[in-house]
């Protein structure tokens, strides 16, 4: 996978790029963010006014974007986040950029290590080392990762909060696990659904859980309160680069919306989540350390994958925890039924194809020259649409059966 994006995918987007004279500066998502922080924290400047995104255009795509030119990119790069995720990124605004870039990429790396490592505790997996370095290592390989590594995605980080409160509950630190997954709503629309379901989770059971409910309120409050002070009216300002995204870019899609329709994928989308509020309400006193707790949670992440309204693979790692489920729980798939077997193998090999047609790329180099292995760039990405549902169906099978299986808690 590192082989076919490193000479494949990016040499044919360099080659496109001067084909349409489309400009290409530093194309680090992380660049808007740290120089919205950068001129706030130490010049006051708003970093949602044009003037600054402006001059976020300069450096992410080496000028300002024309509206004459209709090969210029859509997408403004705006400062299109809380203001409050500049509190992660203070202590790098006083650093030049590219040793931020850099370092913010070996974060990356290292907090995909340890997301993997946090969900197999809250899973209760203790698989051998050699197991944990090749899970570690399959993760780092797959394009979502790597294409959150490569733009500097903040994806990756909230995904490893999540995993961090993930584990946290399983072991039941629920005022820190609270207080994480609040810093994990620099990207709200991540998190939102598994927010949701943990504060109904935490009153299901208010003496025991209150802990959760309060580290993850008082957080955000406190952080919501900061920004405040640092741009006062920051919400507002908020609400209209939200809007203003939605706008040049014709209207953020979701993955549904992508493989169906627009209106047929809120449709479909309105069902996921009225499907998921019924079980997350059905399982909602369940222990924070039982099988059918952690299945909750990675479904919520999994469904979240699929509505939420942005159809970028770097969003897939909240899949992580429902695939080291379903490996670890193969053979409940595998025996249920026929029909499950037939649904698992489908599931899979849609879930697998970025790796094998990856490798296929990699050993049709030896023998191919670079302009054919470009003009198949697309291949690897074919399913990769379809995947967060993969993982939604297949979670949905091992949770049906494991919920009948498990006694119920009252």
């Amino acid at each position: 996978m590192w082989f076919y994006v490193q000479h494949v995918l990016i040499p044919h987007q360099q080659a496109d790029a001067t084909l349409h004279g489309t400009p290409r500066g530093n194309l680090s998502d992380l660049y808007p963010r740290w120089l919205g922080a950068r001129e706030l924290l130490l010049r006051r400047r708003d970093p949602y006014s044009p003037e600054l995104t402006r001059e976020i255009q300069m450096g992410y795509y080496g000028r300002p974007l024309d509206p004459a030119r209709p090969e210029d990119p859509k997408d403004q790069q705006s400062f299109a986040y809380p203001v409050y995720v500049v509190f992660l990124l203070a202590p790098t605004v006083s650093l030049p950029f590219p040793a931020v870039q850099a370092g913010f990429r070996w974060l990356l790396i290292l907090v995909t290590i340890a997301s993997v490592l946090l969900w197999l505790r809250s899973l209760h997996w203790r698989p051998p080392c050699a197991t944990r370095v090749a899970l570690a290592v399959i993760t780092l390989g797959s394009f979502p990762v790597l294409q959150g590594i490569k733009l500097q995605q903040l994806s990756l980080l909230v995904g490893s909060l999540v995993a961090a409160c993930a584990a946290l509950l399983s072991g039941g630190a629920f005022l820190l696990a609270g207080v994480l997954l609040a810093f994990a709503t620099i990207k709200p629309q991540l998190v939102l659904p598994v927010a949701v379901w943990l504060l109904l989770w935490s009153m299901s059971d208010w003496p025991r859980r209150k802990n959760f409910a309060w580290g993850f309120i008082a957080t955000l409050a406190l952080l919501c309160a900061a920004a405040e002070f640092v741009l006062p009216g920051w919400l507002g300002r908020f609400r209209e680069a939200i809007g203003a995204y939605r706008q040049y870019t014709g209207g953020a899609q979701s993955v549904l919306d992508v493989l169906v329709t627009p209106g047929w994928g809120r449709v479909l989308a309105a069902l996921a989540l009225l499907v998921l509020a019924f079980v997350g309400w059905r399982l909602r006193r369940e222990p924070s350390d039982s099988t059918t707790f952690q299945w909750m949670l990675a479904l919520t992440l999994a469904v979240t994958a699929m509505v939420v309204p942005k159809s970028a693979p770097y969003n897939q790692v909240l899949l992580l925890p429902g695939i080291l489920l379903t490996g670890q729980n193969w053979r409940l798939l595998w025996t249920k039924n026929r029909l499950s077997r037939i649904i698992t193998l489908i599931a899979s090999f849609l879930i697998s194809w970025p790796w094998l047609t990856a490798a296929l790329l990699t050993v049709a180099s030896l023998f191919l020259p670079n302009q054919s292995l470009q003009k198949a760039w697309a291949v690897p990405l074919y399913t990769s649409l379809a995947t967060p549902i993969a993982a939604v169906v297949l979670l949905s099978l091992c949770l049906s059966q494991i919920a009948n299986q498990e006694p119920r808690v009252s």
